[in-house]
């Protein structure tokens, strides 16, 4: 076990883009466990767009990360040390131990995994809290019906490319719309979606490619990006669309409000948009555990990780992360795993 814990703080508050500046690397001491909790080696750290928000001074959904403290963040890790009578010491664990390379926790937020089940780092992805987003955005909300067109922004993404490959499960066209050839192609060869809109390509035709992929207009828009992808989608919705709010990638750097869709549209086509935050739903994931797992095991799900080795790059995956640089599901490697041949 390494000697010290490697910590990234935030430091600062990031203006618009996010910096190397605002992060600090440390080596503080291992933290002892007291009764009724364990110490744990982060293994693989997941990084997500939320964790943008939570670095800013505005009041968001959940609490801000504090100057001088690590960065939260989703993980899987090994218990090294446990005075927890649930947890032993080996015991793998999907926790919250943030950006640090060990972590005691009381186990409130803690579930173990079995990697004969899936890969330990699928707990982050497709089995985690992306893959729940996707199920239950895409099911409560989306509500998708055989025949129906669904399309999703961030297509190759974590989130993205489970909400199509359900969508095509259920009887659906799915439409990805993506940021590159290797992306869209990936997107459509890979996941089965039915065609896949490169808006980087595209240029001042969105509009024009989302119709020719869309030719019956647009029933579910699954929205991960905002900003001029939002605005071509919108105006192609069809009366009584459903529209699952799950980020808006394209705004978060943002440091003030730009232009969006006209939202009369909505008005007029009697669409529901929802936003959503999977965390205040996750008492609500039988149907999750009784569908994906089994589609991910069978091969019909199919997840791409994008992996980087060692914390101490972890602000610069973040940063393009943020800018689209990821291709599919970034996680860091903070230490070995032993599960992974």
């Amino acid at each position: 076990m390494s000697a010290t814990n490697r910590q990234v703080l935030l430091k600062s508050r990031p203006q618009g883009e996010p910096t190397k500046d605002n992060f600090e690397l440390v080596d503080a001491a291992i933290p002892e466990p007291a009764e009724g909790e364990y110490l744990s080696r982060t293994i693989w750290l997941s990084l997500d767009p939320y964790m943008r928000g939570r670095m800013a001074e505005t009041k968001g959904y959940a609490a801000n990360v504090g100057l001088g403290t690590p960065m939260v963040g989703g993980s899987v890790g090994q218990v090294v040390k446990s005075r927890h009578p649930k947890f032993r010491d080996g015991d793998y664990l999907v926790e919250y131990s943030g950006w640090q390379s060990h972590a005691v926790s009381n186990g409130a937020m803690s579930m173990k995994l079995d990697p004969a089940v899936a890969p330990l780092s699928a707990a982050l992805s497709v089995l985690g809290m992306p893959g729940q987003t996707a199920w239950w955005g895409l099911m409560q909300i989306g509500a998708p019906k055989v025949g129906e067109t669904v399309v999703v922004s961030a297509a190759s993404g974590a989130v993205g490319s489970v909400v199509g490959q359900l969508a095509k499960i259920h009887g659906c066209r799915a439409v990805g719309i993506a940021g590159g050839k290797d992306k869209c192609d990936y997107v459509v060869n890979e996941l089965g979606f039915d065609a896949c809109v490169d808006y980087k390509a595209a240029g001042g035709n969105l509009f024009r490619a989302i119709r020719e992929a869309c030719p019956k207009g647009i029933d579910v828009y699954f929205e991960n990006v905002g900003g001029a992808i939002q605005a071509a989608v919108v105006a192609q919705l069809n009366d009584f669309a459903r529209v699952p709010l799950c980020g808006l990638i394209s705004q978060y750097n943002e440091m003030q409000m730009n232009p969006g869709p006209d939202w009369r549209l909505l008005l007029v086509k009697r669409a529901l948009v929802k936003g959503f935050i999977v965390s205040d739903h996750f008492a609500e994931m039988p149907g999750f555990w009784q569908e994906v797992p089994a589609l991910v095991k069978s091969g019909r799900i199919k997840y791409r990780e994008d992996i980087v080795q060692g914390i101490d790059n972890v602000p610069e995956a973040f940063m393009g992360l943020l800018k689209g640089r990821n291709f599919g599901k970034l996680l860091v490697q903070v230490s070995e795993d032993p599960t992974r041949r």
